[in-house]
């Protein structure tokens, strides 16, 4: 009896997953090129990566950050596109006048017909008597109509001031703007808002911040602006001026939390601090306007005017500060004395006035470090 014995094929060994080894100094590394047990090897795609190393540190590669850019605006808030500035209508301040007077005239008649009107009234006015005919339903609508007419000259009477405005409503709706100067008669039954639409400037409390270290900061900000357009800072907003300090203060952070606030004295590039007000208070001002002028804001310049250290890190800052500038003070007094040292004994050696060996020629250097040094009186021997 013969057996057969079938031999059942291996099943295809599964595809394994690439697996990597990563972390912030390296790139990505699939592990097989490291352990090479597997016979198949996977295909790993490796994104492109720009390492550096800092020189003479002998310290692992690791990815370039770029220099902070150009702070951008955020998007702008919606607001209402139907609500914008428009002239009210107004009249002259002399048909106020004139409707006024003759209300007061066409009540003053209507007594006289009634025969209410005092004597000593037609006496000064110059009428003759009275019919007397009484207050009758007649006499009585000619009172409503002359009153009122006397009301709404007199009550609609305005005068325009240069650099303010009348925000106008009548029952929650917009119904214009007046920038006139001068007398005008305006409906007594809208609604006025007073805005200064003048040029002005705010200036700030010490605000905090940070900068691109961490350290706490004191920032006195200088607003120049104006309300441009009233519909939008009066109705579109609660309150345009708390609005804007908000947005200075937002600015600010963004702005001063990029740069540092001092660099050491020995950096060779000082413009990429806070100390460079100009680009400070043009990225300042371009944040600043940008968020003010959907709500009606116009902002000309928002500049700091005061940078200093919060008064918990002002001392200890300012320790730092001094201390390297007494380093650096005292790196460049050394640097000079060892160059006249250097310079002096070589013209000696060179010019053939003396010859010295090994231990003269450190005894003579010694001596002439010392007598540098103490000539100068800025480095201790």
């Amino acid at each position: 009896m013969s057996t057969t014995i079938s031999q059942t094929p291996e099943p295809e060994r599964a595809t394994r997953p690439a697996r990597l080894i990563q972390n912030e100094a390296t790139t990505e590394i699939p592990v097989h090129l490291l352990f090479r047990d597997d016979i198949d090897s996977v295909a790993v795609p490796l994104a492109p990566t720009v390492v550096g190393r800092r020189r003479g540190t002998g310290e692992q590669p690791r990815v370039r950050q770029g220099l902070p850019g150009t702070v951008r605006p955020r998007p702008a808030p919606e607001v209402d596109p139907d609500l914008v500035e428009r002239p009210a209508r107004v009249l002259p301040g002399v048909a106020g006048v004139l409707a006024g007077t003759c209300g007061v005239a066409g009540c003053v008649l209507t007594s006289w017909w009634a025969g209410v009107l005092p004597k000593a009234a037609l006496a000064a006015s110059g009428l003759p008597e009275s019919p007397g005919a009484g207050l009758g339903p007649a006499l009585w609508a000619a009172y409503a109509g002359a009153g009122t007419l006397g009301l709404f000259g007199f009550g609609g009477l305005a005068r325009g001031r240069t650099g303010r405005a009348w925000v106008l409503g009548l029952f929650g709706r917009y119904r214009g703007t007046v920038r006139r100067t001068g007398l005008m008669w305006v409906n007594p039954l809208l609604l006025r808002r007073r805005v200064d639409v003048r040029l002005r400037h705010w200036r700030s409390e010490p605000m905090p911040a940070v900068d691109a270290n961490g350290v706490a900061l004191r920032v006195v900000v200088l607003v120049a602006w104006r309300v441009k357009d009233t519909a939008r800072a009066t109705l579109g907003i609660e309150d345009h001026e708390q609005y804007l300090r908000e947005c200075v203060e937002a600015g600010l952070s963004r702005v001063l939390s990029r740069l540092p606030a001092d660099v050491p004295p020995a950096a060779l590039v000082k413009d990429a601090t806070l100390r460079n007000t100009e680009a400070v208070s043009e990225s300042l001002t371009q944040l600043v306007a940008a968020d003010a002028a959907p709500v009606g804001l116009e902002v000309f310049s928002a500049q700091p005017t005061r940078i200093e250290y919060a008064p918990e890190v002002a001392a200890v800052m300012q320790r730092r500060r001094i201390a390297a500038l007494d380093a650096q003070h005292r790196d460049t007094v050394l640097a000079s004395v060892v160059d006249s040292v250097e310079d002096t004994v070589t013209r000696l050696t060179m010019r053939g006035l003396v010859e010295l060996d090994d231990y003269e020629r450190k005894a003579l250097v010694k001596d002439l470090t010392v007598a540098f040094c103490t000539g100068r009186g800025e480095v201790s021997p």
